[in-house]
């Protein structure tokens, strides 16, 4: 091991799957936050790791326990509020940083501020490095390899099954609950494009049926047209409640319009609040042992007639345990200088196309 791996909000129900992954690696990572006592009480319950009492809002605080050659993982969000200064602190200290976001606005803006300082330092930053959103690169990037020249669009939706809606995480219905009013990134006409998120609804064939899915922000649309100038368009859909997809448009096209009269936040907020609704923390080992992820890829032309050109499937494993896993196999990369481009890189330009795919399939993400 070449580099120090922190793990920053460990303490919180991601991090601890991603600290466990890091564990059967073999690695001893440092975990990292602002509570002593439960920092020590964690460290304790692994055989004794290393911690760090830190305040992520401040990047100074954190850049003098990093170095280059170091990993910075971080799991605390919202990523928009606490997530720049934790960015800043590994880009200025030549450390790589991986985080768990899925919020595509705040990797949009972490490109924009730290991509060239990043380069300069020698640092691999790899932003929402999960579930949100590498399946989903990784199956579009195949898809668009095998379709070839001809390939100028291609479609990624996300599915789950089994009892999703209880295996869901409070972090991610409050995600849920925001995006509802916030607008979805598409690149359409070789630029970046916002759109009413649900607005455009897509069917999908996943295991022999068609399956319904809303519009949805995904970092697809920043990465991929960077590895393949030739598309004109990329569009990310969720399609995790199929049979919820054209309801839940009608329903962002009435919070949207609430939310721009006056006294509309609030109106919006009690429209959006039963995606509240639900246990605290996320399910445990049984309940994602029973919902696997499914991820398809439509590579095409951009003829909504034709048919499409290529299609890949990838399944795995539940959509937190992949992203644990997928952030633990990354770190252990690059903790151990293996190669990989830097700068705010997407997952197949930081490590290349097929060294991510024997990884993912490696943790039992594989085609279909």
């Amino acid at each position: 091991m070449t580099g120090r791996i922190v793990v920053l909000g460990a303490t919180g129900y991601t991090g601890d799957l991603i600290l466990k992954a890091l564990l059967r690696r073999g690695t001893r990572p440092t975990v990292a936050g602002r509570s002593p006592g439960a920092l020590a009480a964690l460290a304790k319950r692994f055989g004794g790791l290393d911690h760090l009492v830190v305040d992520a809002a401040t990047p100074d605080d954190l850049k003098r326990h990093l170095g280059r050659g170091d990993v910075l993982i971080t799991t605390v969000g919202p990523f928009e509020r606490f997530g720049f200064p934790v960015a800043q602190a590994a880009a200025d200290a030549g450390a790589h940083y991986i985080d768990s976001s899925g919020e595509v606005g705040f990797v949009r803006t972490l490109h924009a501020r730290h991509h060239r300082r990043a380069r300069e330092t020698g640092a691999v930053m790899l932003p929402a490095f999960g579930y949100d959103y590498v399946p989903g690169i990784l199956a579009a990037a195949l898809a668009v390899r095998t379709a070839g020249e001809a390939a100028r669009a291609v479609d990624v939706g996300y599915f789950a099954t089994g009892p999703i809606w209880r295996g869901i995480s409070q972090g991610t219905r409050t995600t849920m609950r925001d995006g509802m009013t916030l607008p979805s990134a598409r690149w359409y006409r070789r630029r970046l494009v916002d759109e009413r998120t649900a607005s455009r609804v897509r069917r999908f064939p996943v295991r022999g049926r068609r399956k319904s899915a809303f519009l949805v922000s995904g970092t697809e649309v920043l990465f991929l047209p960077e590895e393949f100038p030739s598309l004109d368009a990329v569009t990310v859909y969720n399609g995790w409640f199929p049979g919820l997809s054209r309801p839940l448009s009608l329903y962002s096209a009435l919070t949207g319009a609430a939310s721009r009269l006056p006294a509309g936040r609030k109106l919006a907020d009690a429209l959006t609040r039963p995606l509240l609704i639900g246990p605290p923390g996320g399910p445990d080992a049984a309940l994602r042992a029973r919902i696997p992820s499914h991820v398809v890829a439509l590579a095409s032309t951009g003829d909504p007639s034709s048919a499409p050109l290529a299609e890949v499937h990838l399944e795995g494993p539940n959509p937190y345990s992949l992203t644990g896993e997928l952030i633990a196999w990354a770190a252990h990369r690059l903790a151990t200088g293996s190669d990989a481009t830097p700068g705010v890189v997407g997952p197949t330009a930081a490590f290349g196309l097929d060294a991510l795919r024997r990884g993912c399939a490696e943790l039992g993400l594989v085609t279909v």
